[in-house]
């Protein structure tokens, strides 16, 4: 990833889509697009992943150490659910750099957006042309083969 970045850019595209799809931020796995947000992406997958796991297991106290018994916990804990829902919003421009990351799990005070849907839940339209379009639908998934490098 750090090649095809030129000092001081803050977005770059590729043809080559290197990574695990669904870590990587839609507009870089769909368009080869690669900015500092996509990180932000990752993250905001892999938060959602874990806590989604104990949740789904219907373990999810066990996000919070059992020596942290305060009721305050709880909100806390929402706080940075609705964190990681900002880091996967689809629209790269819609989610925060990692430094905002760290300013809203710091800092209480600090009002957050409402997310919207996670980016994965839904299709994203294709760029195609309007003599293709005749033909085929405009919004297409994609499926993750597991294979060695």
């Amino acid at each position: 990833m750090a090649r095809i970045f030129q000092q001081n850019e803050l977005e770059a595209n590729t043809k080559r889509v290197v990574g695990t799809y669904g870590y990587m931020s839609p507009e870089y796995a769909m368009e080869g697009v690669f900015s500092i947000k996509s990180d932000v992406y990752s993250f905001g997958v892999l938060m959602l992943e874990i806590a989604w796991e104990l949740w789904n297991e219907d373990a999810a106290l066990e996000l919070i150490d059992p020596a942290l018994d305060d009721s305050s916990i709880k909100d806390e804990m929402l706080r940075c659910i609705h964190i990681g829902l900002l880091c996967v919003e689809d629209s790269a421009i819609d989610r925060p750099t990692m430094s905002d990351v760290i300013a809203m799990l710091t800092n209480d005070n600090l009002s957050l957006p409402s997310p919207k849907k996670p980016a994965f839940s839904f299709a994203r339209q294709a760029h195609i042309s309007d003599k293709e379009s005749e033909n085929n639908s405009i919004y297409w998934a994609s499926i993750s083969d597991m294979v060695p490098r």
